[in-house]
């Protein structure tokens, strides 16, 4: 039976929604589920939730847990990555704050832009230390990241861990797709899809109901669009594809510090993504535990508390566990593989032509068959111009911001940030050689000499 390690397994919300997912399947009921994670105390809560979880089935899964990454990786077949380096998501963290005082105003901050930037650079060391441990003790696994800034990571990890096989992961596809088909009043399982371009900006290229030869449901999805309450529902969306011709994969809220035109001034902040309540703690929220919806970044802490609650409560058996399997594809590429179940899904590989009018070797979402024989990369060709152009203006901002990391290139960070989109925008050259300069202050603790620290590998 497949060894599954999970590292970060002391996240608040992946580590429990996806030991229910590989315990779903039949062909994975017997795994070897290894939990690795710093922080001893979220460890130890997983590891009771886990063996919850496999008392309940009543099935076979042997369940572990360590803090020693090396130990928990020895011998591993697939490998989760679920965990964050220094600030999360804290409304006021530097990523966030400092920028403000200049005058960009991001939502997430933690997958492009300045805050991606910097978040990429405080967590990278962790994940090259994962792929060299990886080479060593278990050099024909798997590696699944579901880890932010997707594009960044896995652009960098193609690059100094070429023998490494790995795929990045996102919901933002199978997640969007169901919002779309919720638009339209199309039952989700009837919605047919080809979707590409990158990580958080992907594009559905094709949205039809059915089959191929289906109904094109675009008429309607522009139809819907004109309805206030379904507008009001992803008003920057909806907005890229009056202009733009397509609907893209991440949320008005993410979107909107993607692009230039949706967070200049507090009047756009206002029209575009108005700030919505804190979610409620029932409901699901989107994995980086903030609302679906387009307001400011959500009461995380606070969410994330009554989230550790819940768990304490399943342990105890006072409340009842979810053992449904979800969206997330994890679970149903490792099934596909042990199975020899073929399986499509969008992920996020190096650009090996995939996609012809994005740059060779950046990082793209594309669709891909998985099976017995490994990962299949869909072949896309060009994407509209229009799609492309809005892509390159994120990539350049990769680009450069992994050339800075592994290089070691202060300059060519500060000209990674330069470029953003919504940082050219609002803020000069000058102030963005201070912001970043403030950045780094900020950041010092993880980016001294940008050397690697084992001990901050924790769960998100």
């Amino acid at each position: 039976m497949p060894k599954i390690v999970l590292i970060g397994a002391g996240s608040a919300t992946f580590s429990r929604r996806l030991l229910a997912d590989f315990l779903s399947w039949p062909e994975l009921q017997s795994a070897e589920l290894t939990l690795m994670d710093v922080n001893a105390e979220r460890l130890d809560l997983i590891e009771a939730l886990a063996r919850r979880m496999v008392e309940t089935k009543g099935v076979n899964a042997q369940v572990t847990s360590t803090t020693d990454r090396a130990a928990a990786l020895d011998g591993a077949d697939y490998v989760i990555s679920t965990l964050a380096i220094g600030y999360a998501y804290e409304p006021d963290r530097p990523d966030v704050a400092i920028p403000e005082k200049y005058g960009l105003h991001q939502t997430v901050a933690d997958t492009i832009g300045v805050g991606g930037v910097f978040r990429y650079l405080r967590t990278m060391p962790a994940m090259l230390e994962i792929g060299h441990d990886m080479q060593r003790r278990c050099p024909d696994a798997l590696w699944l990241n579901y880890v932010n800034p997707m594009n960044m990571i896995m652009w960098t990890i193609a690059q100094a861990l070429p023998s490494v096989r790995n795929v990045g992961l996102c919901h933002s596809v199978q997640g969007t797709a169901e919002r779309l088909a919720g638009f339209v009043g199309v039952p989700h399982e009837e919605v047919a899809y080809w979707v590409a371009g990158i990580n958080h900006q992907a594009w559905f290229l094709q949205l039809r109901r059915g089959t191929y030869r289906g109904e094109d449901l675009y008429p309607r999805l522009q139809q819907a669009m004109n309805d206030p309450q379904i507008y009001d529902k992803d008003r920057v969306r909806f907005e890229v594809m009056r202009h733009f011709g397509y609907f893209v994969t991440e949320s008005s809220r993410h979107m909107s510090e993607y692009v230039p035109w949706f967070r200049r001034t507090a009047a756009d902040r206002d029209k575009y993504t108005p700030a919505q309540p804190a979610p409620d703690a029932r409901r699901p929220a989107s994995a980086d535990g903030a609302t679906n919806g387009m307001g400011q970044l959500a009461a995380v802490p606070s969410r994330r508390q009554q989230v550790w609650e819940s768990i304490k409560q399943q342990i105890a058996g006072q409340a009842p566990l979810d053992l449904q399997r979800s969206r997330e594809y994890c679970s149903y590429i490792v099934r596909a593989v042990e199975a020899n179940a073929p399986f499509r899904f969008n992920g996020n590989v190096a650009n090996t032509g995939l996609i012809t009018n994005l740059p060779p070797g950046c990082n793209v979402e594309v669709p891909i068959l998985v099976d017995g024989a490994g990962l299949h990369p869909c072949y896309v060709g060009d994407l509209p111009s229009q799609l492309a152009a809005i892509n390159r203006t994120n990539v350049n901002v990769q680009e450069l911001a992994v050339k800075g990391f592994l290089q070691r290139d202060r300059q060519a960070i500060h000209q990674a940030c330069a470029l953003d989109p919504l940082g050219a925008a609002t803020t000069s050259l000058d102030d963005m050689r201070s912001m970043v300069n403030e950045l780094f202050e900020a950041n010092a603790r993880w980016l001294d000499g940008w050397a690697a620290r084992s001990e901050v590998t924790a769960g998100v």
